[in-house]
């Protein structure tokens, strides 16, 4: 904790979310912008979100648990089998949902026959008036998301809200890029970046509020996590996790 502050939790039903706060006690209330923003979104397990906008889009579906069979548009960051779960694919994946990966053979293998498009660090195209752009994600000192497999990151706009959902990456130098209204970064560690270094990358990501996942000791990490996360982020805002 940063400067003896104790953490203190406020949980809010529209959303199933909590607001962390810090500060002598005094709880810090979760923005009003910040509930809108995250109207109609839902984290489950590890980097699996489904947003509800103008197309039902999901990011590396897994650990589902009950859901309906509704996905227009699945993004897909890497091909480690904590975002590339061809069951909870299977449980949401209508026939003519899209599915955007990286250019990786595992992707491809499991999505054979299916409406896949290939993306590259960089790249953007538009999806039934979603907007797509793949950006940079990778490790710069472990061996698990070399930067070479070309492995990606999403930010998607739909409507007037802008998420990024940064994947499996440490603190890189291509975050001063990013821009969006709600950033989801990973602060479990050991395969990405850990809680204290997701707190630096916020303070260099252009974004309104941080959502962090793949942590806090649902399939990695520490329940700790999100409190050191949100003890050094004034913008941070955690959901409950769904699924199972």
């Amino acid at each position: 904790m940063n400067g003896g502050f104790s953490i203190v939790v406020v949980i809010f039903t529209l959303l199933g979310c909590m607001g962390i706060a810090h500060g002598e006690g005094a709880a810090r209330q979760v923005p009003e912008e910040a509930k809108e923003l995250l109207k109609g979104v839902t984290w489950f397990m590890q980097s699996a979100v489904r947003i509800e906008g103008e197309k039902i889009v999901y990011v590396d579906p897994y650990r589902l648990g009950s859901v309906k069979q509704d996905a227009d548009i699945i993004l897909l960051t890497h091909s480690h089998g904590d975002h590339l779960s061809p069951p909870d694919i299977a449980k949401i994946a209508k026939q003519n949902t899209v599915f955007v990966c990286p250019k990786d053979e595992r992707c491809l293998s499991a999505l054979k026959g299916k409406n896949v498009k290939t993306v590259a660090p960089g790249d953007k195209l538009e999806l039934g008036g979603i907007k797509i752009a793949a950006v940079p994600a990778y490790n710069l000192n472990k061996p698990y998301h070399p930067k070479s497999n070309a492995w990606v990151g999403y930010l998607v706009q739909t409507g007037n809200r802008r998420f990024y959902f940064a994947g499996d990456t440490d603190l890189i130098p291509e975050m001063k890029d990013i821009e969006a209204d709600i950033a989801f970064i990973p602060v479990g560690g050991k395969y990405t970046m850990n809680a204290t270094e997701a707190a630096e990358a916020a303070k260099i990501i252009k974004a309104k509020y941080f959502v962090p996942y793949h942590g806090g000791g649902t399939t990695v990490g520490s329940k700790e996590d999100f409190e050191t996360f949100c003890a050094a982020c004034t913008k941070a805002v955690v959901m409950q996790p769904e699924g199972k």
